[in-house]
């Protein structure tokens, strides 16, 4: 899939994944990376992080410091800005959160100042599509209150294909438009024999992130 940045000029990317741990922050620096090679000024957001030790989040922070170095319009943003809502517990944020009060439209006021600094926001969620922010609200349902087009990060270990085709199930069922790129990190050596086999049968054409 070759991206075209002069189509993403204005917009936001909401970077979400099957699930923790597939690849989220690496795909950021990736397409940070790629946009700014294009000549488009980048910006990067992180609604809520969570797992964050001595009042610095850690993804969070890397990506920031990378968006500074790329994009001089971001330099004076602050980390708070930036991942604006922080807690201690590596859990979802339903439960990270304790008796703090996650507001959405905070979160879509915070997004919409962050647009002012950059041509493309790159946002990162928060483990994967049905990780919960309220009892009632996932966040799946962040991204369409954030009305962007979705980058879905999927594995390359065994169970990808489970785990990709219900997560594309869910985003159609929102009808939110996204496309999906292939994290080879885990299972590397197998995917071609295991996985890949019956993805490139299926969707016909696979994206892989390494391809940037």
């Amino acid at each position: 899939m070759k991206i075209n940045p002069e189509e993403y000029i204005g917009k936001s990317i909401f970077i979400t994944a099957t699930n923790t741990n597939v690849g989220k922050t690496y795909a950021c620096e990736k397409f940070l990376n790629h946009f700014a090679k294009a000549g488009l000024r980048v910006g990067y957001f992180k609604p809520i992080e969570t797992g964050v030790e001595n009042n610095t989040p850690l993804d969070g922070s890397k990506m920031l410091n990378l968006v500074k170095k790329l994009n001089p319009d971001f330099k004076n943003i602050s980390v708070n800005d930036c991942v604006p809502y922080q807690f201690l517990l590596p859990a979802s944020p339903y439960v990270a959160k304790g008796n703090t009060y996650i507001d959405i439209e905070f979160l879509k006021e915070k997004k919409e100042y962050l647009k002012n600094f950059c041509d493309v926001l790159i946002i990162e969620g928060a483990g994967g599509l049905m990780v919960p922010i309220k009892k009632d609200f996932f966040i799946i349902d962040l991204i369409k209150e954030f009305k962007t087009k979705t980058f879905l990060i999927t594995p390359s270990k065994l169970g990808s294909i489970n785990d990709t085709l219900l997560s594309i199930e869910a985003l159609k069922n929102r009808n939110i438009n996204f496309s999906f790129f292939i994290n080879l990190y885990e299972d590397v050596d197998s995917f071609e024999k295991v996985s890949k086999p019956f993805l490139i049968d299926y969707f016909e054409t696979l994206n892989f992130l390494q391809d940037l």
